[in-house]
């Protein structure tokens, strides 16, 4: 497996941009709100904390049969940035899986902004032949849930650290 790259999606209303550091002012003020860490642990990062992270997100995998891919979601009638989605492609037993996750920050929740993110991302996946897409989900996340769903994964009987595993194959 060729290691994959994060490039531009459009979507009807978003750009995914391809991660970068001098994002990461922008998005500690996005994901500020500590709610958004209730399912995914954590706390809200600092700009510096999330610069640190960034630089070790885009410099990739140090696995090189897999590949992070990182986007920021700016939303295009209002350039701002509005959260995040991304993908971790490796080679399984079936061909390419790409595990999937994305974040919203609080203003902009409850406007399909996740689920066109997300959809752009497994479109643009389907594209670079990933057979699997994946989502681990906590069991009460019920609007991540719904994002999974209306990206066409479903949930298995699979746990992983107190997480649904949400799937589709590609072309069905």
């Amino acid at each position: 497996m060729s290691t994959l790259q994060a490039q531009a999606i459009s979507t009807s209303r978003l750009d995914l941009l391809p991660l970068h550091v001098e994002h990461a002012e922008e998005m500690a003020a996005v994901l500020s709100d500590p709610a958004l860490h209730t399912f995914i642990g954590g706390t809200p990062g600092t700009p510096q904390t999330l610069r640190s992270r960034y630089q070790r997100m885009i410099a990739g995998s140090p696995d090189p049969a897999v590949s992070w891919l990182n986007w920021v979601i700016q939303l295009r009638d209002v350039p701002c940035l509005t959260g995040t989605v991304q993908a971790t492609v490796s080679l399984a037993d079936h061909g390419l899986t790409a595990e999937i996750a994305w974040v919203v920050g609080t203003p902009w929740q409850r406007r399909g902004i996740a689920t066109e993110a997300a959809r752009g991302v497994v479109d643009w996946l389907s594209r670079k032949s990933v057979h699997t897409v994946i989502a681990h989900i906590h069991p009460e996340h019920r609007a991540s849930a719904v994002v999974a769903t209306a990206i066409g994964l479903t949930p298995t009987h699979e746990w992983h650290d107190g997480e649904v595993r949400w799937q589709r194959i590609i072309g069905e």
